[in-house]
């Protein structure tokens, strides 16, 4: 024996993995699963018979309190009518006040509105009051009334006079739909309560009743959306064998239950009983409607439950098999060496996809796998290095070209003005010239006050402010500059010479262009939900479309403007980025009809 196992052992070890795998999965799934069936088999009927008993049990625990619930409903619209000051005067004050009279007065219109407000709901359909009075009698053809009174010889032939007639001391009656005439099931409810009363009508009693009707409907849906198992039937019968409601009238009929066997049950206990009908066992359970003489019987065939067991180990066998062969195709997908560390791998290597790659627990473990973890986390290290350099060399270019256009704005801005100042020295206007030197030193000693490359738009105003007077001293004071800017904006920081080069733009291309060299330029601002937005609008000569597509590109448009470009352009290239692509200048103009300048940043 020890031989045969240590060659069976043996065999094993020098199987390949694949197979090794394929035979562990099997064993795994097969021995278990086998072992469950052997165990469950024979009592996989049972099993499913007492579920479905306690399904149902349950079930009808909640039914029959939404049933009471529903005839609770009825009786308390009963008890709001019998109880209202009409019904009060029909019943005791008959022999002093006349049914015409009580037919026109108000208490019979507000009796109306009641019954109106009761009918408005989904249960109750109608409510009548027969009375036994003859047909031509005021009541019921004036007043408010008339539309809820009949004469009781509309209801002679039906049943549940009959048994009010039969038994004079029975003072209610809940109607099942053959108790109710073929008229009264159509127009107003298949179903009824009625209360008998009595009255005097010209010093004789008569007898008076009030029905409310509604529908089988309620009940019947009620009796189905409780119902756990399909193969069951669900009906409520009453004191005299009636079927009252039923999910399945045939069935109902079938397995039929008599009041006397129901009621001593439901005397003895609760649950549920088995009776053998036709040759077939039936699981039945009953249920007492309290305020009725109704109970509420719920039956369960055995076949269907057999039918149900064979279909049940059916699946179950389906199912074994479908392990079997999904633990096969498992076994197979998963041989040449994969486990649990390589899932690893292949796991951290696909979320590459989203983003960079995360370092594996060292592998404690040096086979092929193991060392395929090492040459993954050195590769991911150096994946990292990588990102963090370009990172780097990302930003530090940025900053460069931050830095090239600030530092090309400046000569820009000192080549203009100082060619103004050396035409007023040509002009000998000395003391003029001395006036703009001035100023210029005052411009560039606020820009060269600090080193940081942003400023304030309070600073950046005193600084067009001032370049806008170097221009007035060269061209007659033909500018009119006005500033309105909120207060709120004036510490707002904004890079330095962001408006000097737009407002040149606006005098040298825009007001200087014009036949009578003079112009206005205003600049204002406000604030918006995520940005801040400087408008600089200027009435000069505006720019033509060709040029207005190009002037916020690297392109140059024309001879004439290209100085003006490069420094507009420079204006938007530094906020787009410091800011991003969503900031920057745009520009609005209409040729002849001046020119717009949106200034947007965060």
């Amino acid at each position: 024996m020890k031989s045969f196992f240590r060659r069976v052992t043996h065999a094993y070890n020098n199987l390949r993995l694949q197979t090794k795998l394929t035979i562990t999965h099997l064993v795994i799934v097969t021995i278990p699963m086998a072992a469950i069936m052997l165990i469950f088999f024979t009592r996989i009927y049972d099993m499913i018979v007492s579920d479905t008993i306690r399904n149902e049990q349950e079930a009808a625990l909640q039914t029959a309190p939404l049933i009471e619930s529903e005839v609770s409903d009825i009786l308390s619209a009963h008890d709001q009518l019998t109880e209202h000051a009409f019904y009060q005067k029909l019943i005791y004050s008959a022999r002093t006040e006349s049914l015409k009279e009580l037919s026109v007065s108000e208490e019979a219109e507000d009796f109306q509105r009641e019954i109106h407000k009761l009918t408005t709901g989904s249960l109750i359909g109608d409510i009548r009051i027969y009375l036994d009075v003859p047909g031509n009698e005021s009541i019921f053809s004036e007043g408010s009334i008339h539309s809820a009174a009949e004469p009781l010889d509309r209801a002679y032939r039906t049943y549940w006079y009959g048994i009010f007639a039969g038994q004079p001391a029975k003072s209610e009656l809940f109607c099942p739909a053959f108790y109710l005439s073929t008229y009264e099931a159509q127009n107003y409810g298949d179903i009824a309560y009625i209360s008998k009363n009595r009255t005097i009508y010209n010093g004789d009693w008569v007898t008076v009743y009030l029905a409310i009707y509604f529908s089988t409907d309620h009940l019947r849906d009620t009796l189905a959306d409780n119902l756990s198992s399909n193969s069951s039937v669900a009906y409520i019968i009453n004191e005299r064998e009636s079927i009252v409601a039923t999910t399945d009238l045939a069935l109902s009929g079938t397995y039929h239950f008599s009041y006397d066997v129901v009621q001593d049950s439901v005397m003895s206990s609760n649950n549920f009983i088995t009776k053998n009908i036709l040759g077939e066992d039936v699981y039945a359970g009953f249920n007492r409607i309290e305020n009725t003489d109704w109970y509420m019987v719920v039956a369960i065939p055995s076949n269907p439950l057999i039918l149900k067991s064979r279909i049940f180990m059916g699946v179950f066998v389906l199912i074994y098999l479908g392990c079997i062969l999904a633990a096969f195709i498992i076994a197979t997908l998963l041989s040449r060496s994969l486990t649990n560390r390589l899932a690893a791998v292949i796991d951290r290597m696909t979320r590459c996809r989203l983003g960079l790659p995360c370092v594996l627990p060292d592998s404690t473990i040096q086979d092929e796998i193991g060392e395929l973890v090492d040459s993954y986390n050195y590769m991911t290290h150096m994946i990292h290095d990588l990102v963090e350099e370009q990172a780097k060399a990302a930003e530090d270019l940025r900053i460069a070209e931050f830095d090239s256009l600030q530092a090309q704005m400046n000569p820009h801005f000192l080549y203009n003005t100082m060619e103004m100042i050396n035409w007023l020295s040509l002009q000998g206007r000395s003391q003029e010239v001395s006036l703009a030197i001035q100023k210029l030193s005052r411009f560039y000693k606020l820009t060269l006050s600090r080193k940081q490359s942003l400023s304030t738009i309070q600073d950046e105003l005193e600084h067009v402010t001032i370049y806008v007077e170097l221009q007035n001293m060269r061209f007659d004071d033909n500018i009119d500059f006005i500033v309105d800017m909120p207060d709120e904006l004036m510490e707002h920081a904004i890079p330095k010479l962001t408006f000097q080069p737009v407002v040149e733009n606006s005098i040298l291309h825009g007001i200087m262009e014009k036949e009578e060299k003079k112009g206005t330029i205003v600049l204002t601002g406000w604030q918006e939900e995520h940005a801040i937005v400087i408008l600089i609008s200027d009435d000069g000569v505006g720019i033509a479309p060709q040029e207005l597509e190009t002037i916020l590109s690297e392109k140059k448009t024309t001879a004439g403007r290209s100085g003006s470009n490069i420094a507009i352009y420079n204006t938007h290239r530094r906020l787009q980025l410091m800011y991003g692509t969503e900031y920057g200048l745009k520009y609005t103009s209409v040729p002849g009809g001046g020119t717009d300048v949106e200034i947007r940043t965060p």
